[in-house]
């Protein structure tokens, strides 16, 4: 499978809420809410979360993953002079577990590591990403209620705290 990116664009709308609610699926399936509901909820939190990352990140890169020409699941990072956020990744159910995300991840880490510049990422806790970003030498550097703050650096004086066992 041939993986590339491209910039996104207004058209592949459709493609980025079917994405963001597969990401929901497992969650939505607890709530017992029916079809109408669900699509209100998700309608709602695809736009708030899209209008948190304008506002949050204005000059975020935001990309398609395409696996052989077909999109698969998205990247938005956010670049700066000295370091790089990985503000969101997400890859369609069916792709997952496939490596798509780790190779895409590796290509940012090469240029990460080219540029000299840290990556730094949030996790929710409980998201089983979280074991893909420390396989790939990310150290979490801190938390709060909700989220694990992760970094990859390089740089070994960085200090870092140690993730919690796996449950």
């Amino acid at each position: 499978m041939h993986l590339s990116l491209r910039t996104a664009r207004s058209e592949d709308d459709d493609f980025l809420y079917r994405l963001y609610a597969s990401t929901r699926q497992e969650e939505l399936a607890l709530c017992g809410w029916d079809a109408a509901q669900q699509s209100a909820f998700l309608g709602m939190q695809f736009r708030a979360q899209r209008h948190g990352y304008a506002a949050d990140y204005p000059d975020a890169d935001h990309r398609l993953i395409l696996a052989d020409g077909e999109p698969v699941g998205r990247l938005i990072v956010h670049k700066t002079e000295t370091d790089v956020r990985l503000v969101d990744i997400a890859v369609l159910s069916d792709y997952r577990g496939r490596g798509l995300g780790t190779g895409v991840l590796r290509d940012l880490l090469a240029e990460c590591q080219a540029s000299g510049k840290p990556l730094h990422l949030q996790v929710a806790k409980g998201n089983r990403a979280i074991h893909l970003y420390q396989r790939l030498g990310f150290s979490m550097n801190g938390e709060d209620e909700l989220f694990y703050r992760m970094r990859w650096d390089r740089d070994p004086n960085h200090e870092a705290i140690v993730l919690p066992p796996r449950k």
